[in-house]
């Protein structure tokens, strides 16, 4: 019974070690990388004002990495809407650093394949336009255009996504736009 014991409480602190051992080691690939980056010998330093040794102290910086998550993004989304023949939308403007660019996120319940097109307008009459083949299958999906260098705020960009039947000959399904307003109801 001893040995039984024995083997089950090495079962469990493996269990147990195994996830801390692997949370611990990080990601494939980030061995260069660290939260806090170490300033090279007289990088970043300025001499203190207050001191008699005029000792260097460090200048304050933004960290150039952001603990492995990356940069920020900021999105400008209009409201998720649904069509009465079963298109469900939402367009958003992204931005992210310097780059700036539209997303369109849909669900198509219509039971056939659509086509889409998503415009991207920016500052000085600039819109770039892609166009998007929706499957049928019902699960969501996402379309979105390249990414440009920004030319002005986030609110000097505007996206506008159409949804169409593949054919052409059928009415507009579904327009959706990152600056539409909500609608309240009256």
């Amino acid at each position: 019974m001893n040995v039984r014991l024995l083997a089950l409480a090495g079962v469990v602190v493996c269990a147990v070690a195994l996830p801390l051992t692997v949370a611990s080691a990080g990601q494939v690939g980030d061995a260069r990388r660290s939260a806090v980056r170490t300033p090279e010998r007289g990088e970043g330093t300025v001499p203190r004002a207050d001191a008699k040794d005029h000792s260097a102290v460090p200048a304050p910086s933004r960290s150039p990495l952001l603990l492995g998550l990356g940069l920020a993004t900021a999105a400008r989304c209009g409201p998720e809407l649904t069509s009465p023949d079963g298109v469900e939308a939402q367009t958003c403007v992204l931005t992210q650093g310097p780059e700036t660019w539209a997303r369109t996120y849909y669900r198509n319940a219509t039971g056939r394949a659509l086509d889409a097109v998503l415009s991207f307008m920016g500052p000085g009459g600039r819109t770039v336009q892609m166009r998007c083949a929706v499957g049928a299958d019902d699960e969501p999906g996402m379309c979105e255009t390249p990414r440009e260098r920004s030319r002005g705020g986030p609110d000097a960009y505007t996206a506008v996504t159409e949804f169409a039947t593949r054919d052409g000959d059928g009415p507009l399904l579904l327009r959706s736009g990152s600056n539409s307003e909500v609608s309240t109801g009256s």
